[in-house]
């Protein structure tokens, strides 16, 4: 692999590599002429793979546990209220363009999450979806730059994310869904163009979007598959769709020659089967106790507010989401903790067992995960889960309302939701002296010093990956 006088990053969140490299490759020109020309191959990413950490991770090649960013909620104190959103202030690591712009390499940094709000670079930030509304919140760097983007686009037109993905009125969504990624790639058009830059990225999210919205409608093993849907090719058509703008990238170039282009997602996607209650799984394995059983059901989160929940009888709660977070109500810990310390090992070791035993509403293994925190990072950083839970390979996620009477339930607590997350990714690197090919797996992790190594820069000794040999 020799080196280059720039690199382009696409992000593609939650592309999917099986996708991309497999079933619609024929129809993907533009990637797949990438393909052809560079290195390919899946990506593990993070553990767990979403969004809020990985992109981040990705970009300092430290794990969740160094960054001590477990999820797109973090506990900020041992309190049992004290859940807050990692925004880019939670993320204390030097990422990519924070280390190419101290040396001196002009940057462009679009839509990647984990920069709301915008931080300074040598160059231009625009933030990312995380953004509350960037009509009314400061979500560029210079904060002139949103006077351009007003100019290019039209007042008040960029979007940094679709109003509302977790719906049954799918119509609207798919259309939201290519405005925002139409004004995202004439925005970076525009900036490619226009600002010096030597690193330049982008990270589209209306990739997540469909499948989380979409995915029932074009795969027959989905539990809700809905035969004949007029949304059956949406998926597949968006993936085109972006395969043309990203070509339309990739001609406006001003140095195509000179110029190492990166395509990445920072997890994959796949069906959901269902979702576990963990929290009502707790109630029937007497770890937690709710003073008042709430229907219809309620986020854990608003019963702790309203004190339903009975901490003198509790020792373990779980947050949900795309995978669980679990918690220990340790006493000395947390403020009205009743496990012992010597106790708790062996509460873990006993949550470990039980959780990797539980089954499909028939009983049937599903090949459920449990991960000690200091086992699976590098070092553990903030105030982290006492366990971390991969219910059923991803094809299961996790509930973390209580009030369905049930640990087995098929509808998501926060809106409809077709897909999961995916641990495997997909990266695609395209550059001067790459041989071209299917390569090994990588690691999400080796994706900052390969890009650092490639554009002639020293790797920092705390970097966790290791530069790829291309």
């Amino acid at each position: 692999m020799g080196s280059v006088e720039k690199i382009l990053v696409i992000g593609l969140d939650c592309a999917e590599p099986s996708l991309v490299f497999g079933k619609w490759r024929d129809q993907l020109p533009n990637l797949r002429g990438l393909m052809e020309r560079g290195a390919w191959t899946t990506m593990n990413s993070t553990t767990p793979p979403i969004t809020v950490p990985a992109w981040s991770c990705m970009m300092s090649s430290k794990d969740p546990g160094t960054l001590g960013i477990y999820g797109f909620r973090n506990r900020k104190d041992h309190s049992y209220s004290g859940l807050t959103f990692a925004t880019s202030t939670a993320v204390r690591e030097p990422r990519l363009w924070d280390i190419l712009s101290k040396a001196g390499k002009r940057v462009v940094v679009l839509g990647v999450p984990g920069t709301y709000p915008p931080s300074a670079v040598n160059g231009a930030m625009v933030s990312c979806f995380l953004t509350p509304d960037p009509i009314t919140n400061q979500y560029t760097y210079p904060a002139e730059l949103r006077d351009e983007i007003d100019q290019v686009l039209g007042k008040d037109q960029y979007m940094v994310d679709v109003s509302d993905y977790r719906t049954e009125n799918k119509a609207p969504v798919l259309r939201e869904i290519y405005e925002m990624t139409d004004r995202r790639f004439a925005l970076a058009n525009h900036l490619v163009c226009t600002k010096p830059w030597e690193f330049f990225m982008l990270v589209e999210m209306g990739i997540d979007r469909i499948h989380h919205a979409f995915w029932k409608f074009f795969d027959p093993q989905h539990r809700k598959f809905e035969l004949g849907s007029p949304f059956a090719d949406a998926i597949r058509d968006y993936y085109i769709h972006v395969d043309k703008l990203i070509g339309n990238l990739l001609a406006a170039l001003p140095e195509p020659d000179k110029t190492g282009v990166l395509v990445v997602s920072d997890h994959g996607a796949k069906r959901i089967d269902g979702g576990i209650a963990v929290n009502e799984w707790l109630i029937r394995e007497k770890y937690l106790t709710v003073r008042e059983y709430p229907q219809p059901p309620k986020p854990l989160g608003k019963l702790i507010a309203e004190g339903k929940v009975d901490w003198s009888a509790t020792k373990v709660w779980s947050e949900g989401g795309y995978y669980a977070r679990v918690f220990i109500n340790v006493k000395g810990r947390e403020p009205q903790g009743i496990v012992e310390p010597h106790e708790y090992e062996a509460l873990r070791d006993e949550l470990i067992r039980k959780l990797e035993k539980l089954g499909d509403e028939n009983g049937k293994p599903i090949g459920t995960r449990v991960y000690r925190p200091e086992k699976l990072y590098h070092r553990c950083n903030g105030v982290w889960p006492d366990l971390v839970v991969i219910f059923g390979d991803l094809y299961w996620r996790s509930i973390g309302s209580i009030g369905y009477n049930t640990v087995h339930v098929f509808e998501n607590d926060t809106g409809p939701d077709d897909a999961n997350h995916a641990q495997d990714a997909m990266f695609l690197l395209s550059a001067p002296g790459t041989k071209a090919g299917q390569i090994a797996p990588v690691d999400i992790l080796d994706v900052a010093p390969t890009l650092l190594r490639l554009c002639g820069q020293p790797i920092p000794a705390d970097m966790q990956g290791k530069p790829l040999a291309l």
